[in-house]
């Protein structure tokens, strides 16, 4: 038996709930896109271990939400030197999973899905949090909850580690609002984690990478609607008038937006007026 395709994995993911999602399996097949071809044996079999070593520190069902993000620190930063990468924020492959595994470096989306996928291999109640530029965790157990930032070696943060933080990404007049620290569902994890990488190519002026990117966002976030305006836009600059048709084709489907609506099918007659 074959197993399925990175293509295969993101569409399931596409077809099914925003929430329940291995996030793992995900983000694997999105690095796969980057890097074919890569079997995913390796991966899969070090995440494996991580779950097996945080197990083997368990030593009761009902683990509190203190000592569950504790073993988590231990195994994953400590031992497997697990941590922000610094020093070259911004280099792409601290978004790319498998490079994440690689280097033991990424961004704190990437390693906030390496602490949700261990933890919930444990059977804990782990989930991201909307908290803006530097992502974190929530995790839930016996009546307790912690929050957990994987960047900085899954440290544990109380609210006031929360209010620096949100001072030091939005400014000093910012202050910690409860949306700052909303769960988020797995499907927007997914989504934050390519954004980062759309991004960066945006930034670098690579039109081509940007829209590879999109493309692989819409096999797992495919009623995202802005999703298809930036894959309308994109294809248009590049001159690729089907697509870009087909793209706001879609997205009007999805657009309640009266003004939007009407802007989108002007769009699309221009593009196939240029087309015929």
């Amino acid at each position: 038996m074959t197993n399925p395709s990175n293509e295969t994995i993101l569409v399931e993911i596409g077809a099914g709930p925003d929430n329940g999602i291995d996030l793992a399996a995900g983000a694997l097949a999105l690095a796969g896109f980057d890097r074919v071809p890569v079997t995913l044996d390796r991966y899969t079999g070090h995440l494996r271990d991580l779950a097996d070593a945080v197990h083997h520190l368990v030593q009761q069902s009902n683990l509190s939400a203190l000592s569950a993000a504790e073993i988590l620190r231990q195994i994953i930063a400590e031992e497997n030197g697990y941590e922000g990468d610094r020093l070259t924020y911004d280099d792409l492959q601290n978004a790319n999973f498998m490079r994440v595994i690689d280097r033991r470096r990424g961004l704190p989306i990437a390693l906030g899905i390496l602490y949700i996928h261990i933890g919930r291999t444990l059977g804990w109640d782990m989930r991201g949090l909307a908290f803006p530029g530097h992502f974190l965790i929530q995790l839930d157990s016996d009546g307790e909850r912690v929050i957990i930032d994987p960047f900085s070696g899954g440290q544990q943060r109380n609210a006031g580690d929360l209010r620096e933080l949100i001072k030091t990404m939005a400014g000093s007049e910012r202050e910690l609002t409860p949306a700052d620290y909303a769960p988020v569902s797995d499907r927007e994890i997914l989504l934050r984690l390519q954004n980062n990488i759309k991004f960066r190519h945006m930034q670098m002026r690579d039109a081509n990478a940007a829209l590879r990117t999109i493309d692989s966002m819409l096999l797992f976030a495919p009623n995202v609607k802005s999703l298809w305006w930036e894959s309308g836009m994109l294809n248009a600059d590049l001159g690729n008038l089907q697509a870009a048709t087909s793209a706001l084709d879609e997205y009007l489907l999805r657009e309640d937006d009266g003004d939007q609506k009407h802007h989108a099918a002007a769009l699309i007659q221009k593009l196939r007026k240029q087309l015929n």
